[in-house]
């Protein structure tokens, strides 16, 4: 019992806080009864010798004194750089970046969670939306507390609050990492329906004018992609009305029987819809509280509404991550078919076309010494059109890596560019050799490894200006390092736009769950990645590109 009292309580919201935004400190300050300063303040991150030596703890001036006075989310860079910014108190560690978002309690300001010193730098949009879930959260958890700390209910009902900030701190830290709108949809099932100790739960996205089965946890079947229309069904009239409803009797008031979409003889339902941002994105449907297949209670609606909010906070970013790569994937195919268009006209077609006209003029003349000549051109001129478009079905798709394996046909590009860029390269390439007996990679892998040397020797080529490049592939454990380094002029990084490819290489470097820097300057630029091994293949298998000559980088 000693864990479930209010100083516990909070002292879980703070480390749960850390953990999902990565911030080094977290701390809460609670209000006196005034509204005027701080009464409580409690913080976490800061270790006992250095909490001694602060002289004395924020008393709510400041920065904090203006998230009093104006109760809204505050991200900022650097806290010294606000025009309220007071100063720390002596001996109290020097903090830069800070998220602050209000806590409320029936609409009231109750205190303001703090976020300091996130490690990667800034705090994001994403992690204020987490702050802001979990500050909800607390505020539920903090008053729950109250009501119930008399009560003879006290320990089943907070831990069942404890139950709620666990699972929105999961669907929380889903939303941090940016994780796949599948996995999230998962969590939100399993969670959900722990939450209130529902018999099955099944979401439902809307789609237009219909309502489709995302995912399903429980006594339930797999009934993902099953559509109901949003007029006419009881599920659709609840996002529409954005509001919970709770059904005694299913067979009796549900328009669209529930078995239709996969649960097992339902008898009683709470159905409660996810809005995000003023938009509905789908319902939660739960069915049968506990094994006696109970009906839902208030708490329970309650419970499961709060929690909808914090799941359609994390569909909407999900969706939205989704919907930036598949932006980011369409981006890097029209960038590439624009430079085989550009190649082939440039190129190929104008070689082509001068060869037509020498041959039509030939011909016009009748002059059989000039036509001979004109012909033995053309041929001259038809092989070096063939060894272009070798070069550009090489590029495509290099033979070398089907037949022969990674290192072969990375050692093949290397040769091109020597032969052709007017640079000099310095290879390193630790990679097993199928012709000897070596294991393949995963062919996606492969393509991937393979790609971003080619794009990044094409940047180095058309816009470096470099003389010397060092290009290093190598396979050690479990990781795949790729480095390709140039001594060029470099370029500004931001610009992803500005033809150097970097949307299609983060791309492809993301859907194979690997990291991607790029740095430059005026002494060169060095792209590095890092991937995941995976798995490997026998060598007697030829690799496919999984992905296709259109989501090669430009």
């Amino acid at each position: 019992m000693g864990e479930l009292d209010s100083q516990a309580l909070l002292d879980r919201v703070l480390e749960t806080a850390r953990e999902i935004t990565g911030a080094r400190y977290a701390a809460l300050g609670v209000l006196n009864e005034a509204r005027t300063g701080l009464d409580q303040f409690l913080a976490t991150g800061i270790d006992e010798e250095t909490r001694r030596r602060i002289s004395h703890l924020p008393r709510g001036r400041g920065v904090l004194g203006f998230l009093i006075e104006e109760p809204r989310p505050l991200r900022l860079r650097d806290v010294s750089e606000h025009p309220s910014s007071y100063g720390f108190p002596v001996g109290h560690p020097v903090m830069r970046s800070f998220l602050g978002v209000p806590v409320l309690i029936r609409g009231e300001v109750w205190g303001n969670l703090y976020l300091t010193d996130k490690a990667s730098g800034e705090f994001s949009q994403g992690d204020e939306e987490a702050a802001l879930i979990l500050a909800d959260w607390a505020a539920i958890a903090i008053e729950n507390a109250r009501l119930y700390q008399t009560s003879e209910h006290r320990r089943q009902e907070l831990e069942r609050t404890f139950r709620g900030l666990e699972a929105t701190r999961d669907i929380t830290i889903a939303i941090g990492s940016e994780i796949s709108l599948e996995r999230v949809l998962e969590l939100i099932v399993k969670r959900g329906r722990a939450l209130i100790d529902a018999r099955s739960l099944v979401i439902m996205l809307r789609e237009g004018d219909e309502l489709v089965v995302a995912a399903s946890a429980g006594h339930v079947d797999d009934a993902r992609g099953v559509r109901v229309p949003v007029a006419g069904s009881t599920s659709g009239q609840v996002l529409e009305r954005g509001r919970p409803e709770r059904i005694i009797d299913v067979a009796a008031r549900a328009r669209i029987a529930p078995e239709d979409f996969g649960v097992r003889d339902p008898h009683t339902a709470l159905l409660v819809p996810m809005v995000h941002r003023g938009r509905g994105l789908g319902v939660l449907a739960a069915f049968d509280r506990g094994r006696e297949c109970d009906v839902f209670t208030d708490d329970d609606e309650q419970l499961l509404r709060t929690f909808a909010a914090g799941a359609a906070t994390a569909v909407a970013l999900a969706q939205s991550v989704q919907a930036d790569r598949l932006h980011s994937s369409i981006a890097a195919a029209d960038a590439e078919r624009h430079r085989w268009a550009r190649e082939l006209h440039d190129e190929t077609l104008q070689g082509l076309g001068a060869l037509r006209v020498r041959l039509s003029s030939a011909l016009r003349r009748g002059e059989a010494e000039k036509t001979d000549e004109a012909i033995r051109e053309a041929v001259d001129q038809i092989e070096v059109e063939i060894a272009n478009l070798r070069s550009i079905i090489a590029d495509l798709r290099p033979p070398a890596l089907d037949e022969l394996g990674l290192s072969a046909a990375i050692q093949a590009l290397i040769e091109r560019h020597r032969d052709h860029s007017g640079f000099e390269i310095e290879s390193e390439l630790a990679l097993p050799e199928p012709a000897h007996g070596g294991h393949r990679l995963e062919p996606a892998l492969e393509t991937t490894v393979y790609r971003l040397v080619q794009e990044a020797l094409a940047n180095a080529a058309k816009h470096a200006r470099a003389h010397n490049v060092r290009v290093v592939v190598a396979e050690s454990g479990d990781a795949m390092l790729v480095e390709v380094q140039d001594d060029g002029v470099g370029f500004t990084v931001d610009a992803e736009t500005s033809g150097f490819g970097l949307v299609g290489m983060r791309e492809r470097i993301a859907l194979a769950g690997g990291t991607l820097s790029v740095v430059s300057d005026s002494r060169g630029t060095l792209v590095r990645a890092c991937l995941p091994a995976g798995a490997r293949q026998d060598a007697s298998g030829p690799p496919v590109d999984r992905l296709g000559p259109d989501q090669a980088v430009s």
